[in-house]
């Protein structure tokens, strides 16, 4: 699997059809986080998301532009709610270790 198919697949089953368990398949398990509202750890991003499904059942993102340089990865991405309206626009960017997401940054704007 490339690095763009790893953030596509991890997307699409984590954050879109909201499968918490896909963290498993997907992030190392001493994932570091550089969000500051995030626990560190694939447990961290688990038990954070887990709680935002719970609050935000329509919860989902759209995929724009993906960019790949070594084994970093950058997303830029919108929140949309049912209607397609755009919520907040956001990057995250992604150091990507043994196929999996090791290290993770973002930037976020609601809208």
């Amino acid at each position: 699997m490339t690095n763009k198919e790893l953030v596509r697949a991890f997307y699409k089953e984590f954050f879109n059809d909201h499968d918490i368990d896909a963290a498993l398949k997907y992030v190392k398990e001493d994932y570091i986080q550089h969000n500051p509202g995030v626990t560190q750890g694939r447990k961290g991003i688990m038990d954070g998301f887990r709680e935002k499904f719970k609050t935000e059942p329509t919860f989902h993102l759209e995929i724009k532009m993906l960019i790949e340089e070594g084994d970093m990865m950058c997303v830029y991405l919108k929140n949309v709610d049912p209607e397609g309206k755009t919520k907040a626009r956001v990057v995250d960017i992604y150091r990507i270790e043994d196929g999996k997401l090791a290290e993770h940054w973002d930037v976020l704007m609601p809208c």
